[in-house]
């Protein structure tokens, strides 16, 4: 018995069959005729990087002129060899491909049927038809170009078979050469559509890195600060405390104050540590000992001594009178050199760094600059967005920072922080 085809199989070819022929339908189909204008080249195009900027705003549409010019070349051409109707016939579907490409590749195909009755003339007709084809390919999907390609085909064969205007040998040539030519627009569409779909995603990218940069440093700053503030409300609930035995026959309304004091201030430590304390949860490496207190301008020798054992050539210069600041400031101050030294090491090997510190009576200037680089620096595997953090934390207080490349090849980051009167006296 001879085995018959599964049902299964036999739907499958159905549904694969009605699915191309519901793609061709779609494609060269459905709105076959609708206005789709060829928009001019976008600003960032790299045609319009080598053209000089006053000119840019009329070279945006320089393919336009292209297919222009390209129409006329060959519509004088047909006009001269073959008349006024065929100059028509050739030159209406290479200029429809402008505005509505479909519908030029069918008055193309109509062209093909029209110029049989001609004689040779569908030669002419067959070739500009090609580069038709082409020009939609350009602006379409490769499946289009496929589409156009296939039912092409089978027009020439029934032209071959039943109008024999082409020889057979000539059919295979032209089928030849036509599948190569929109063979190399499609790959050259698709190779274009990859580039920009890795733009995009290389943007996306970077925009979603820069975002999650900015977050890492806002929780890193939101752990410093719960153990800035937990110790100050530490502080002012032992205070509260330990006041009314310090003063001998406190007043019964004094020390129930004392005794509200410290328990505001124990329930305020206690939901410092419920919202922020989960941030430690996280297991973030950036602090080890979660006891060890924060940093702060007087751990400055330190840093310097570390970064100098690395290899980097410090210099610290201080100017105006030394203080104590307030603890946030002199962390973020300290945050703010560790990171610019670190990325001295990172990206300027080989350079001499200058560190400055200008203590104001409204706050502390901060300067960090290096001079060039002696040798390519390896590839970093951070984000590359430290400086990031450090607007983060600049942002934070209130104050302000600017940076960038210096004139002799060097790089120079300048903070300001700015100290309140009721701080300062704090």
């Amino acid at each position: 018995m001879n085995p018959t085809p599964e049902p299964t199989s036999v739907r499958s070819e159905l549904l694969m069959f009605k699915s191309a022929f519901d793609g061709i339908h779609r494609d060269l189909f459905v709105d076959a005729f609708a206005f789709r204008p060829l928009a001019p080249l976008a600003p960032g195009s790299r045609l319009l990087r080598v053209v000089p900027r006053g000119l840019r705003r009329y070279a945006r549409w320089l393919p336009h002129a292209a297919v222009v010019v390209l129409t006329m070349g060959v519509a004088l051409q047909a006009l001269r060899d073959m008349g006024l109707l065929v100059m028509i016939l050739v030159g209406v579907p290479l200029l429809m491909t402008l505005v509505r490409p479909i519908g030029a590749w069918w008055c193309s195909v109509a062209t093909i049927f029209f110029t049989t009755a001609l004689g040779p003339w569908v030669r002419v007709a067959l070739a500009v038809h090609v580069l038709v084809m082409m020009l939609v390919a350009m602006r379409s999907r490769p499946r289009v170009a496929g589409e156009m390609w296939l039912l092409t085909a089978l027009i020439a064969a029934f032209l071959t078979v039943f109008r024999p205007v082409v020889s057979v040998d000539g059919f295979f040539e032209w089928l030849l050469v036509s599948g190569v030519l929109l063979s190399g627009v499609s790959a050259v569409r698709l190779l274009r559509e990859s580039r920009e779909q890795v733009a995009v995603q290389t943007a996306v990218t970077e925009v979603e890195r820069s975002r999650r940069t900015v977050l890492e440093e806002r929780t890193t700053i939101a752990r410093e600060l719960h153990d800035v503030v937990a110790h100050h409300m530490s502080v002012v609930a032992i205070q509260a405390e330990a006041a009314p035995y310090r003063v001998q026959d406190t007043p019964p309304e004094l020390a129930a104050a004392f005794v509200t004091i410290r328990e505001n201030a124990v329930a305020a430590l206690t939901e410092l540590r419920r919202v922020l304390g989960v941030i430690r949860s996280d297991g973030s490496d950036a602090f080890d000992d979660p006891e060890a207190p924060q940093p702060t301008l007087a751990a400055l020798d330190g840093l310097l001594a570390n970064v100098r054992g690395a290899g980097l050539t410090v210099e610290q210069v201080t100017t105006g009178v030394v203080r104590p600041l307030p603890q946030g400031v002199e962390l973020s101050a300290y945050r703010i050199v560790q990171e610019a030294l670190s990325n001295v090491l990172r990206h300027a090997p080989g350079a001499a760094a200058r560190v400055e510190l200008s203590y104001v009576p409204v706050g502390l200037g901060l300067r960090v600059v290096n001079g060039p680089p002696d040798r390519l620096a390896k590839p970093s595997p951070g984000a590359g967005h430290g400086v990031l953090g450090m607007r983060e934390r600049v942002a934070m207080l209130g104050g302000e920072m600017t940076d960038g490349s210096t004139s002799d090849g060097g790089y120079e980051v300048t903070a300001f922080l700015p100290v309140h009167a009721a701080e300062a006296a704090a």
